[in-house]
């Protein structure tokens, strides 16, 4: 078997083979390579005609008009786009925004901007489940809160948000709500009819499609209101300005198009590959899964190895690609905000790890990666003094009616 194994699906999916072949149609003097636009000649108008047919594909995964699809770099520009936007659009509602202490970094840093700015944020905090509820939005949402700002799935633990109820405690309200759905598109179904939120952000990359592309949903109605950050050229309807890369959104729309067409194929897929690798690592003391065991996404599990620390089992596993937690905190070595978050103490997050898998993983990968983390574990707790310490009291012993893989 080819190695090493790629388990990080969740920092970026491969790109699929058919999207691929879709957007090379767009490179090159010989393909449609034109500004979409510069509609006065066949070279923009062809180029023009495949943006907006990846606009209703995209439209089309959300139940939603192609006109409320903005193109995008991806998915931290439209969450910066939306909240960043929104606010100043809604400035006469006040200077008050709720989000969470789990979401994705371009929304935690976007809220701390404004935050510098005068702005009040509110973060929730979640039970160890790892669960934002409708019950602590709603105690959250004030007359002044000007936005509402949530992940659909987590993309450390991944968890669900109940996104439908929220979303019909903020239009109660009249709070503008915007969704970071960049893990959810690819995994769960998304209906703009029914989930009541007024800016969704999408990434390319997380479904299967190329990086540097994503799209923002902004409500026609009733209207969500925006304020352009980029200027220079009013594309988009002036919402965000800049020539549109033609092969990226081809390419975003094709993926799309296959997510609609194969999600229950996939969703199938992950569950039974997750179930598979929990099963696999059963032999393993004091395994636990950090986050609900029931609302969560089958592609993404969080895992944590008590008297093993992430950063030694990764150098044990060169052979199996996997993640300590969000690609963008990859460079730093410090505890999971979002473990801390739920509870967890800095060594149990250290000892915490991601696996992702998707379209492309086979049970034999599945089959490899739980072997040789089995050893890997074995081998580095032979070798903990912690981990041997008689006095050591959160140690189970091995023949422990409470062994086996539990909830964190």
């Amino acid at each position: 078997m080819k190695t090493p194994i790629y388990l990080d699906y969740a920092a970026t999916t491969p790109t699929d083979p058919a999207v691929v072949s879709v957007m090379t149609r767009y490179l090159g003097p010989d393909g449609v390579f034109g500004n979409p636009a510069s509609r006065f000649h066949s070279f923009g108008r062809d180029a023009e005609e495949a943006v907006e047919q990846a606009r209703v594909d995209v439209a089309e995964l959300i139940n939603a008009d192609p006109r409320e699809i903005v193109w995008t770099s991806g998915a931290t520009e439209s969450d910066n786009l939306a909240i960043k936007s929104a606010v100043a659009a809604y400035a006469d509602r006040g200077a008050h925004v709720v989000t969470s202490a789990i979401e994705h970094k371009a929304v935690l840093d976007s809220c701390r901007h404004l935050e510098r700015n005068g702005f009040e944020i509110t973060r929730l905090v979640p039970g160890p489940d790892g669960l934002i509820t409708p019950a602590r939005v709603e105690a959250a949402l004030r007359d002044d809160t000007s936005l509402l700002s949530l992940m659909h799935v987590n993309n450390e633990i991944g968890t669900i948000t109940d996104i439908e109820s929220i979303g019909r405690l903020a239009r109660d309200r009249g709070v503008p709500f915007h969704v970071d759905a960049a893990q959810s598109a690819a995994r769960l179904p998304l209906d703009m009819q029914r989930q009541h939120a007024d800016f969704v952000s999408l990434s390319g990359h997380k479904m299967y499609g190329p990086k540097g592309i994503g799209a923002l949903y902004v409500r026609r109605r009733p209207r969500a209101r925006l304020e352009p950050q980029i200027h220079g050229g009013g594309h988009e309807r002036g919402l965000r300005s800049g020539t549109l890369p033609t092969h990226q959104i081809a390419g975003m729309g094709e993926a799309a198009r296959l997510i609609a067409k194969r999600r229950e194929q996939d969703t199938a897929h992950a569950r039974n590959l997750g179930r598979r690798f929990l099963d696999r690592l059963q032999g393993i003391e004091q395994l636990a899964v950090n986050g609900d065991r029931t609302h969560r996404v089958s592609g993404i599990v969080n895992l944590r190895f008590p008297g093993v620390e992430s950063e030694s089992l990764m150098v044990a596993l060169p052979d199996v690609a996997f993640s300590t937690g969000s690609a963008c905190m990859s460079a730093r070595i410090e505890p999971s905000y979002v473990l801390r978050a739920l509870g967890l103490d800095d060594d149990s997050a250290h000892g915490s790890l991601r696996f992702s898998f998707g379209r492309f993983t086979t049970a034999k990968q599945i089959d490899y990666a739980a072997e040789r983390l089995r050893d890997a574990v074995a081998e580095l707790r032979s070798l903990s003094s912690v981990w041997h310490d008689p006095c050591n009291s959160d140690r189970r012993a091995p023949d422990s009616p409470e062994g086996g893989v539990r909830v964190a």
